[in-house]
């Protein structure tokens, strides 16, 4: 028996391109034995909007069909083109209810499109991995992929994650946070503290993701310019000193049946573009550019660095109360520290995304990936 999977991608946060790429990634890898996709998306404007009404039957799923264009003869590609897609504007959303304890997806007259079993949110940034859609399905009793409210916010806001970090024993780097508060009526206190920093910062907005917003600076004098621009994306904002040493991410999984999560092989993000100058692996070199880097999984790092990075990430994932799925990445300095970054609690989801790779790699491949996220978020 086939189980309706509500697939819902897009959303009103700037990364809501990414969430598209990624839905196509899940659709074509969803076992179409167990579970019958139902896509969705969600518009800049907020509104739900069935998606893949052109798609022709037996067909692989692309960006163009999801989002309701015609096929049209492509070359495929796993990476972002520059034209961004987006889920279009609609005069007939779509909507969720719940009637006797099911969840049914709803047309604007009230007709019953699908009754849904389980949720795969596919949505990045503000309004989809912040807990938000969580919460909207916790009303609907409707089980779905990955975090609850709480670690979904937790894992969205870098400032109360570091905090949560702190407590578990985890070795956080140095920040500053600068709320809309601070940078309106103390500002050169802030200023102030965060030049005790060392140089570089990392100026990123508190609340954000795919690298949108953030802003590498050398020299103090950039730094309110700096700040702008992440306030753009956030009226909150994290300074981040800049930590010397490799980049390692760390892949979680949840375990079936209370066993413990388990971790992926870490891996490093190598950027080798030539053509650009890439400061740090932001969000062209993530989604735009197939070449611009390469991931080295397993890493090239000791036993015991590779098991402590392994323990760690759990730690991280059980420090904010995580379930389903994390990406956590780390630093290791030229000092032999492991320092935590960050927790991703929807890390990038598309087949070349880093978290996939890592589990590929690890030995569990993508259909089996998405397989197994379903059966946890059903499991009692």
């Amino acid at each position: 028996m086939t189980k309706n999977v509500l697939v819902l991608f897009g959303g009103q946060s700037p990364e809501h391109p990414v969430s598209i790429v990624t839905a196509v990634g899940v659709l074509n890898a969803l076992d179409r034995n167990h579970y019958n996709p139902i896509p969705v998306g969600i518009n800049h404007h907020g509104d739900w909007v069935l998606a893949g009404t052109h798609q022709p039957d037996d067909a692989d799923w692309s960006v163009a069909t999801l989002i309701n264009e015609r096929p049209v003869e492509t070359t495929h590609t796993t990476a972002l083109s520059d034209e961004l897609p987006e889920v279009p504007a609609t005069d007939t959303p779509v909507a969720l209810r719940s009637v006797n304890s099911s969840t049914q997806l709803i047309d604007v007259e009230g007709n019953v499109i699908a009754d849904i079993d389980v949720a795969f949110p596919l949505l990045h940034g503000p309004n989809g991995e912040d807990g938000t859609v969580q919460g909207l399905f916790e009303t609907l009793n409707l089980p779905y992929v990955g975090a609850g409210v709480l670690a979904s916010a937790v894992g969205m806001d870098k400032h109360f994650m570091k905090i949560a970090f702190r407590h578990a024993g985890l070795h956080v780097g140095p920040w500053v946070t600068v709320t809309e508060t601070d940078w309106h009526t103390n500002r050169t206190a802030v200023l102030e503290e965060i030049a005790k920093l060392e140089l570089p910062l990392f100026v990123k907005p508190a609340r954000g993701g795919s690298s949108l917003g953030i802003t590498r600076i050398t020299l103090l004098s950039e730094l309110e310019q700096a700040i702008e621009h992440a306030r753009q994306y956030d009226t909150k904002v994290v300074v981040e000193q800049g930590i010397l040493g490799r980049e390692i991410e760390c892949g979680v999984l949840d375990g079936l049946n209370g066993a413990k999560p388990k971790a992926s092989y870490p891996g490093e993000i190598v950027v080798t573009d030539d053509d650009q100058d890439f400061q740090f692996y932001d969000f062209t070199s993530k989604y735009q550019s197939e070449n611009s880097a390469e991931l080295s999984c397993p890493a090239e790092l000791a036993d015991d660095v590779t098991a402590l990075v392994r323990a760690q990430a759990v730690t991280a994932f059980q420090a904010v109360d995580a379930a389903g799925l994390s990406r956590v990445d780390f630093f290791y300095t030229y000092d032999n520290e492991l320092i935590i970054n960050e927790i991703n609690t929807m890390p990038g989801f598309t087949p070349i995304s880093m978290y996939p790779q890592m589990w590929q790699r690890t030995g569990i491949d993508y259909p089996e990936l998405i397989d197994t996220l379903l059966a946890l978020a059903q499991q009692d």
